[in-house]
C-alpha cells in the first residue's frame, strides 16, 4: 500500500472526487488550491482532498473511495496518513459532511468531534437535491479534531 501526494493532473481522479462531492463546480472550488493525496493498494483505491483555511487549521474537503473497495480500511488508512502529514503544519482539522449516522459515527471513531453546522448549506448550494442511505443532506454537519 502507498500513498501519493498528486501534485499535477488532479482532474484526473474526477470521477472518485464526485462520489463524495457530486458537483463539479463545488469541487472546483478547493481542488487547485488543496492537497490531494491518493491511496493505491494494487491500483487507486482511494482519494482524499485537504485544503487549508488558515494558518492554524485546515479541512479535509473530499474524502472517497470507490464503492467496490468501501468498508476495507482505506478511508481510514489514509485519513490516519493526514493527520501524521498535517501534525505539526496545522493545529485544528475540520471535516463537514451531511447529518448520516454512519458517517458522522465513521469520523467519530476517528476521534472527530462534532463542532458546528451551517443551515442548508446542501441546499443553498447544490442545483439538486442529494441523497446518502436515503435522506436528503440539507444541513452541513462540521466535525474538528485537534492533530
Amino acid at each position: 500500500m502507498k500513498i501519493e501526494k498528486i501534485t499535477n493532473n488532479k482532474k484526473q481522479f474526477l470521477d472518485l472526487l464526485l462520489l463524495a462531492d457530486e458537483q463539479e463546480n463545488m469541487i472546483d472550488k478547493y481542488l487547485e488550491s488543496g492537497d490531494l493525496f491518493a491511496l493505491y493498494d494494487g491500483d487507486l483505491k482511494s482519494i482524499c482532498v485537504v485544503a487549508p483555511i488558515d494558518k492554524n487549521t485546515c479541512e479535509l474537503k473530499n474524502i472517497a473511495t470507490y464503492k467496490k473497495y468501501q468498508g476495507q480500511g482505506y478511508g481510514r488508512t489514509l485519513i490516519k496518513f493526514i493527520f501524521d502529514y498535517y501534525q505539526g503544519k496545522y493545529n485544528t482539522i475540520f471535516v463537514g459532511t451531511g447529518e448520516v449516522p454512519s458517517i458522522l459515527s465513521f469520523y467519530k471513531n476517528l476521534d472527530f468531534e462534532e463542532s458546528h453546522r451551517i443551515k442548508n448549506f446542501f441546499t443553498d448550494n447544490y442545483n439538486h437535491p442529494m441523497f446518502e442511505e436515503g435522506m436528503q443532506l440539507v444541513d452541513m454537519i462540521y466535525l474538528k479534531k485537534n492533530l
